[in-house]
Parts: C-alpha cells; structure tokens; sequence
C-alpha cells in the first residue's frame, strides 16, 4: 500500500554523527567517534523466488553465501540486472506486484560496545533497491521502501550490550514503490550504500538545518542554524546548545560561541535557533568552493555530545529570467549523472565518486543533476568541496503511468514523503541550488503537496520540475509556476528556446534540465546550442543528458572483455542499448564528444584584433580571476610551428579582458611565408590541484590569420610523359615508375602504385554509414527517433551495388584521362546516384581524381557522399592535416584544432559499446598513409576534404552488436568524403540541424592520390 511508505522508521535528517568533544567533531571524521560503528562490508546472504520463502526455518538453516554490502545482489551472482526506460519490468499495474518477486535475506552479527549503555542505538540503511524489512534478534524494527534515501531506526530496546547481535534485512525486490521509480536506468536490488550503527545522548541533537546567506549588498553573511533536540523519553529545560563557525583553518570565525538554552525565551523546549551576522565571510560558489564548519553542541547534565557539518555563505536568487549566484548570472555547464559503476552496479565506492568529480573538474564542468534520485552524501561532499552547482532530484519516477500517479491520492503521501526525506538529509549543503521534485511523472496534485512542503520547510533554493512544464503533461513552458522556479525543458529544438528568449514575457530563466543526447557516437551541434545560450537572454546552459554510459563489464569464456546492455542477461522487457548515452564510457574514459563540451565552456575566450596577432584575452569566469592559468601562443604555417611564447601573467578580473599587441614577428629567412596561418593558444594549470596537476590544460582556441595558400596543381610540375595504353581488359597509364591500372570490366582502378599495389579496391562511390544510434537505434527500430536509419535502409543504403556505365581513355592535349561511370543503387533503380570520375595522371605521379556525383531527385539527406578504397595491409601509420587530433565531424569540431597530426590507423577506431561510425576527420588538406619503412599513399584534397580511416567496413561496424563482434582486418579501409552528415541528437532529441545535412542534389570534389 503506497499511502505507508514506510514503518517504525525515525523522522528524516542531515547526515551527522555525534562526538565526544568539539575537536573531533571538527575532524568530521566519522571513524574518530566513538559511537559509530560501521555494519557494512562481509554479510552473509540468500536469495529466494518470492516473499513467502523467506521463512524462519530459512534463517535457522546454515546454507547461507557471502554478500558484499554495500552492493546489488543482482550484480553479485544472484539473479540478474534488467534495463528498461519506460516500461515496468514486469507486466503487472499498480499497485499488482508480480507472484516470482526475489527476494534477498541479509544476516550478519554486531556487538554493540558496554561503552554505549545508556545512550540511544540508531540503526542507519544509507540505501536499499527493493522494499525493506529490518529485523534485530528476531524482532521486527521497520519497514522502507525508498531505494536512495536513509531508512533510520531506533534499535535502542532490542540490542544485547556487550554480546552478539544478529540483524537481518529482508528486501523484496519488487513493491507498489516500483512505480515511482521508474528511472530509465538498470534495476538493480540490494543494499546498495551504508548500513552502520551510531549512538546518542538520551537528550540529543535530532538535527541541524546551518545555512550561511549572504546580505543584500552580498558583501556580509548572516548564520542561520536550527537546531531540533530530541528527548527519546521526557524532555529537560536544562539543555543547552552552543554553536561555532571555524574557518578553513578550524579558526574560530565568531568572537564566542553562540549559546541557548531549549524552551526559553518563547521558543519550543525540543528547538533553538541562531541568527548571528558574520563579518564578509569568503561566499562559495563552484569556482570559489569556500567552506566553513560549524560545529554544534548539546550540553546536557548527561554529558555534552557534539556535531558537525560544512557550510558555504551564498545567495541564489530568480529575477529578470535570470539565475543568480552571490548577483552574478551563471552558466549552467552540466551534466545528469546516474550512480554507475560497470562492476558493482549501483554501489559506489568513494573513489569511484572522486574519479567522477575529478574528471567533471577536468573538463569544465561546474554542475551536476542528480538524476533521478538523490546520490550518496559523500557525493555532495565532493561537490561542496571541489566546487559543482547541484539540482538535487528526489527520488519519484513514474514514467510508465505518467499523469496517473502524480494524480492518485494513494500516492500523495509517498511523494511527499521522497521529496521530504531528500530536503532533510541534504540541506545543509550549499552545493544545492535547486531542488527538483523528481523526473517524468507528468504533474499534479501529488507535486503540488510535495512542493508546499519543500516552501515552507527551505525557502531559500528555488524549485526545478521538467513535468510541469511538458506537453506530455499537457503544459507549456509557461506553465508549472506552482513548483518550478525556472523553465527546464527536455531536448528542445536550438530554435526553440531561441524564440522563447525573443518572445516569453516569463520572469524565470531557462535552464535545459536535458539536451545533447550522448548515446554513442553523438553531441552534434553542441557549439550551435550555446552560441545561443551566450547571446539570448534569458538562456543559461543545461545539463547533457547524460555523464557515463551504463555498460556492465562481462568477459567472454575466451577472456575477451565487453559492456552489456538490456538484454544481454536475458532481461525482458529490456530497451537494448539505450542506456548507453553517457558523454564517458562505463569506465570513465571521455567519449571524444567531451572534448568538445570542454572547450565550448572553457573559462578563456581568445580574440584576434590585427594580422600581426595583437589579441584580446577575455576572461568567462564569474567570480575569479584568470591568474591561475598559463597562457602559451604558437604559430603555424601549414601545420609547422614557426614562432612560439609565453603570454604575459593573465592578471584578468572576471568578465573583463586583456589586450596584448603584436604577438607575431614578420616571417623572414627560412620561415615560409606561403601557407595556412593559424594562431594556437593553451592556458593551463600553474599550480597542483586536488584534481589534476600543474601543466593540466584547461582552454585551447585556434585563431586563423590571413594567409596566402598554395593550391592543389598551383606549383609547377616537372615535364615527363605520360603513356597511355589500353588493351581488351584495361587502361593503363604510366609516368615515371609509377603506374595506374584501370579494370574495364568494373571499372575500379585495379592497380596504382610505383613499387607494389596499394589500393587493393576501389575507390568506389560510398553513401552510407554504419548507422549511429542518433541515426537510428538499429536494436530497436521502429521506435521515435528511428526514422532517418529506417528510411536509408528502404533505400538500400546499407547494401548499394555499382554497375560500370562507360569507361573510356580520353586524350586531352594536356594529359590523357580516363573517365569512368557507374551507376549506383541499392533497390535496382540504377539511376539513384550517378558517379562519374575522371582519372588525370600527373608528371609528378600525383593521380588526379575528379568526382561529380548526381542523386535521384527521391534522394536527399543521406548519410555521406564520397569514396571507399580498400588499401594494402601494413599502412598502420597515419598522418594528417586538418581537425583533430580526436574524432570530429561537421557539427562537433569546434573543439579540433586545425594541424598536423600522427597516429595509427588502429587508434582512430573509438570502441562505442554499440558499434558504430566513429573516427572521422574534417577540414583535411592532406593526409599519408604509411608502412613501417614509410613507403605508402598520401591524398591531398582541393581545398578540403573529410575523411576516416580503419580497419573495419561499414557492413562489418553496422552488422555487430558488441565491440567483441569485431576482428579487425589487416587492410585499411580510407572513406574520402565530399560530405559527411552531422551527428545531431536525434535518438532522443531533435535531428541534424539542416546546415550539416547532405540535402544537394550534385556533389563535385576533386584530390590526388601519389604514392610515396
């Protein structure tokens, strides 16, 4: 019954621990307490098919394993993780829970010290997926069914001082909680965080609610404690509570301790309340993480007992559509993050969590949506002290009945309950800036309740909610002013929110609670959409959808390592491979869409004002200066560096800039004056950080100065003959040692190559991709989101045959050519593409190729438009210049810089969890492809081209489902595109943006291929 979410459990609150004296509390070190008493680690474990089974005599007998808590048993051996996104994982309605519903029995035994006789025992469950029932020598304690939020209980009466304890967890996996936890994610059981023991004074401090608010001129604080004492029996008048603010240092920061004493003046006997102004206290915010710990203390004729949290002095405030942070509008640079690890689940250690927060500062990312639940209190720790902005997420999904639960009065208290139990455990961090009501369960009168309370109980933090402004709850974004302070659409369209900025009158800002879908191979147009964030007002950032993949490693028998996705365990209903939509892999390695995010928010923007490379260096930040950072410029002339420097100390106050004039000497002597000009700057870490070392590159922007270019044929050529033979079977052009065979039969260039044979086929008029999961989730086709990979394979995309339409040698006074055409289609309509290519080869032994290709008029918006060739095995070596050095495409490369790169052809492969297109290059003005003895082919394009390079084919890439599908082949496979589609976000989200679309109906490009 959901209107009991829980039973016997205490009433919820922050996360503190009682000391014995105000120095350990200082430490905040749980462990330096002597009445915490952590259960987690070793327990011993069974499972069982439903909640019958799990009997007493099952507690007696002796067939138990051993578990790991914290952790999920469906990741430990015992049944098996399922992925769903909006469906239920079993077929039954609410409030129906399925007959086969496992069922986990956890036991372990405690001693509780002599030392706490006297004191109040209270048993804390950080987290537990599945309804809860807790049990301490055989007696029932209490029931939870809030998977991310602590259940606490008071074991006080039942706990043997001195001697063993057994305590035993019952957790039935499925429950009428199910419902509203519907979080497109894996569902997991167990007990997933924390269980440990803590002991109180009789008289104690039930909680403490410390916030640090700034004045009206944000210069000074004002401290507001509250501080609720409970009696656990009857109350006293002689209980005093003293408080202390320590700085940094564990200075003190107040001249005295603030003290009161319960139930005098006026005031409730279970309550006191600070308000104390504190001198221009040091604000936080994300670039200014500033911490202050205060220290609380109830002083009893029992003794006195102490805690501690960590506070920060800030102000947030919504006017004029703007969010402000301590008066400064700040862009939101986010991301939503899950709890996932790729081998336990949903049980994070502390260093997976530092990992995660240490990679987001990495790449500039200053916000973080806890979607859909509140993560761990270790997590918001991090974000207090390393500096993230936080919209903390209670935890209710009710995705699959989304306008039924949020209206149904059974489901009221449980709202309520969630939201309450994630405001009361979180809130005194000042990490949180918003709190958010939950994630796609339409909107009613449930969230009203749970938004009343949250008002009253914190009115410092605005509120967030996506439903009440969503079309599937049939609202606008106008809508939702009861329990949304901000206008947090999903996924919207750049234009969109563009002409809400030109024509909302609404006082509240936007914030994109999730844009730029990160499955696979995607992030398309991400500089497109905060070009508009920085010029509309009223725009203010979002959060990508989403940080990490969710692939759980398996390894095959053969050793072979992979991520699964739904399905893979056998799961159904299962959503395939659409948890897989992180900007990083399952083991935290950045997708090379990260790249871009970190540069289009990087703190540094670089402005060139003349050709001699005078420049304006703007500082973004908001609060601090550029001081930090190591400014360093080069230029480059065709790729090579030519000059080099340091900048001057970039002593830059936030949001103003420095001017420094004539970075650049006039090129003389050797320094080539002739070539492509480009001004490469890099700002980096000067100093050691927590998270990442001196050296670290925070911002890199590439600026292009006029230049005179040399053209592809512009240099003179040296005068030898071409010969031209043709005979039954092929054309044959000669020059020097360097030969091109053409096949007639075909219509392939069979042969090219002064020493051996280095296009083994090919090159051949190529249209398609091995579809990416934002062209279409090809696991799932049919589905919103599919409909561009649909219609390429109705046109045969996937499989076009070439048919020879002429070839013929053409004697031009010049240099003989040879021009050949095919016709091209995958549904026998021979006329869907029209490829004709003329073959010139040079005196220098360059083969000039020039392409034009024609499309049906029915063709339009197809995936790329070029060549393939298949070249000898052994050119592993690759060199290129144009974008790079990491993947990028038509609209995600704002990020790659124009230069010279080397690498392999091995390492261009990114190993998406579902296989796909990936390691494609734009802005290519040449590239080589080499043996290890450096023989092999170079193409150089007029003016650019794009390009990817592999050992595996299109077919190959589409056709696998996991990265162990593939063996990569000795060959090389070189695409040369004309045009290549952008990526865009449409597997959930809107579709390439018409401008990086292939919507021509002619494509001409010409390059020449020389071997070396």
């Amino acid at each position: 019954m959901p209107q009991l979410p829980s039973l016997n459990t205490l009433p919820p609150r922050a996360t503190l621990i009682p000391f014995p004296s105000v120095s350990t509390a200082l430490t905040l070190d749980r462990t330096q307490s002597p009445w915490f008493a952590n259960l987690s680690g070793e327990w011993q474990f069974k499972i069982k098919r439903k909640p019958d089974e799990a009997t007493t005599d099952e507690l007696n007998a002796s067939d138990w394993s051993s578990i790991n808590v914290p952790g999920n048993w469906t990741m430990q051996g015992f049944g098996k993780p399922q992925y769903t996104n909006i469906v239920m994982p079993f077929p039954q309605k609410p409030l129906h829970t399925p007959e086969e519903n496992s069922t986990g029995i956890y036991r372990r035994e405690f001693v509780v010290a002599e030392s706490w006789r006297g004191r109040r025992i209270v048993l804390h469950f950080g987290g537990c997926e599945g309804a809860l029932y807790v049990y301490v020598n055989r007696e029932p304690i209490g029931i939870s069914k809030d998977a991310r939020t602590p259940a606490e209980f008071d074991v006080t009466n039942v706990v043997h001082l001195g001697e063993t304890n057994e305590l035993i967890a019952v957790v039935v996996q499925w429950s009428d909680a199910s419902f509203i936890e519907d979080q497109d994610h894996w569902w997991q059981a167990g007990l997933q965080r924390e269980v440990y023991l803590y002991a109180t004074n009789i008289p104690h401090l039930q909680d403490v609610f410390a916030r640090g608010d700034l004045d009206a001129n944000l210069r000074d604080g004002i401290l507001r404690v509250t501080c609720k004492i409970g009696f656990a029996g009857e109350t006293h008048d002689d209980c005093s509570v003293q408080a202390q603010l320590f700085n940094e240092k564990h200075k003190p920061v107040l001249k005295q301790a603030l003290i009161a004493t319960s139930g005098k003046p006026k005031s409730p006997r279970n309550q006191v309340v600070f308000e104390q102004p504190v001198r221009a206290p040091k604000p936080w915010s994300a670039e200014t993480p500033n911490l202050y710990t205060l220290v609380v203390t109830l002083i009893t004729p029992h003794g006195e007992e102490s805690t501690a949290c960590q506070i920060g002095f800030r102000k947030i405030e919504i006017c004029e559509r703007q969010l402000l942070i301590n008066g400064k509008r700040v862009m939101i640079k986010g991301v939503n993050r899950h709890d996932h690890d790729d081998t336990t689940g949903k049980a994070l250690s502390r260093a997976t969590m530092e990992a995660d927060i240490r990679l987001m500062k990495q790449f500039n990312v200053n916000a973080v949506r806890t979607s859909h639940y509140p993560n761990d209190p270790y997590w918001l720790e991090l974000c207090n002290r390393y500096g993230l902005y936080v919209v903390d997420e209670a935890n209710i999904e009710a995705h699959a009945f989304y306008n039924d639960l949020c209206n149904d009065p059974r489901y009221t208290s449980a709202f309520v309950a969630r939201v309450r139990a994630m405001v009361e455990r979180d809130k005194n961090h000042p990490s949180i800036i918003f709190w958010s009501l939950g994630n796609e369960s339409g909107y009613g009168p449930n969230h009203d309740a749970a938004a009343g309370w949250v008002r009253g109980a914190d009115p410092s933090r605005p509120l967030h909610y996506e439903g009440a402004i969503s079309r599937w709850a049939n609202r606008t974004w106008g809508d939702g002013h009861r329990v949304a302070d901000v206008v947090c659409p999903m996924y919207p369209a750049i234009d969109r929110i563009i002409e809400w900025s030109q024509t909302s009158q609404d006082w509240r800002s936007m914030i994109l609670c999730e844009y730029s879908h990160a499955m696979g191979n995607s992030n398309g147009s991400l500089a497109d959409y905060w070009a508009a964030f920085e010029k509309y007002p009223g725009l203010q950032g979002g959060f990508i959808w989403e940080w990490i993949d969710h692939g759980i490693k398996q390894t095959t028998e053969d050793g072979k390592t992979y991520w699964a996705y739904g399905g893979d365990f056998g799961d159904v209903p299962n959503d395939a491979n659409f948890c897989t939509d992180g900007i990083v892999f399952p083991n935290r390695t950045p997708h090379p869409a990260l790249y871009e995010f970190k540069h289009l928010v990087q703190p540094v923007r670089v402005e060139l004002l003349d050709a001699r490379g005078s420049i304006r260096v703007v500082n973004k930040r908001d609060f601090t200066s550029l001081d930090d950072l190591a400014g360093e410029w080069e230029l480059t002339v065709d790729g090579k560096r030519i000059q080099s420097g340091k900048l001057p100390r970039l002593n830059i106050a936030p949001g103003e800039s420095l001017e420094i004039r004539n970075l650049v000497s006039p090129l003389r002597g050797n320094q080539v004056s002739v070539g492509e000009q480009f001004l490469n700057f890099r700002f980096s870490q000067r100093q050691d950080t927590w998270w990442a070392k001196a050296g670290h590159e925070v911002a890199w922007q590439q600026v292009a100065l006029p230049s005179r270019v040399l053209r592809l044929g512009s240099a003179p050529l040296r005068t030898r003959a071409i010969i031209a033979e043709e005979n039954e079977h092929a054309i044959i052009l000669r020059v020097g040692p360097t030969r091109a065979v053409f096949d007639k039969t075909t219509g392939t260039l069979a042969e090219f190559g002064a020493d051996a044979n280095l296009i083994v086929r090919g090159p051949l008029l190529n249209v398609w991709r091995a579809a990416t999961d934002n062209d279409g989730i090809k696991l799932i086709l049919g589905q919103e989101g599919s409909e561009t990979l649909a219609r390429w394979l109705e046109l045969g995309l996937d499989r076009v045959q070439h048919a020879l339409k002429s070839i013929r040698l053409m004697r031009a006074k010049q240099a003989p050519c040879v021009e050949i055409v095919h016709c091209a289609s995958g549904r026998r309509q021979w006329n869907d593409f029209v490829h004709t290519h003329r073959y010139t080869l040079l005196p220098d032994g360059n083969l000039r190729i020039e392409n034009i290709v024609r499309l049906d008029k029915s063709i339009r918006d197809i995936p790329r438009v070029g060549v393939s060739m298949m070249l000898a095995s052994g050119l592993e070596l690759l060199e290129w210049f144009g974008r790079g050095p990491w993947e990028n495409y038509s609209d995600r490369n704002a990020s790659a810089m124009v230069g010279r790169y080397t690498s392999t052809v091995t390492d261009q492969y990114v190993p998406y969890i579902m296989p796909q297109e990936n390691g494609h290059k734009t802005d290519v003005r040449w590239l080589t492809l080499a043996n290890d003895q450096g023989h092999g082919l170079r193409v150089e394009s007029e003016p650019t081209l794009e390009f990817s390079a592999s050992h595996f084919t299109d077919a190959e890439l589409f056709a696998a489902r996991h990265t162990i599908d593939l063996v990569p082949r000795a060959q090389v496979i070189l695409n040369i595109d004309a045009a290549h589609r952008g990526l865009g976000t449409a597997s959930c989200g809107p579709d390439t943006l018409e401008q990086y679309r292939l919507l021509e109906s002619v494509y001409r490009f010409i390059y020449k291929i020389t071997s070396r």
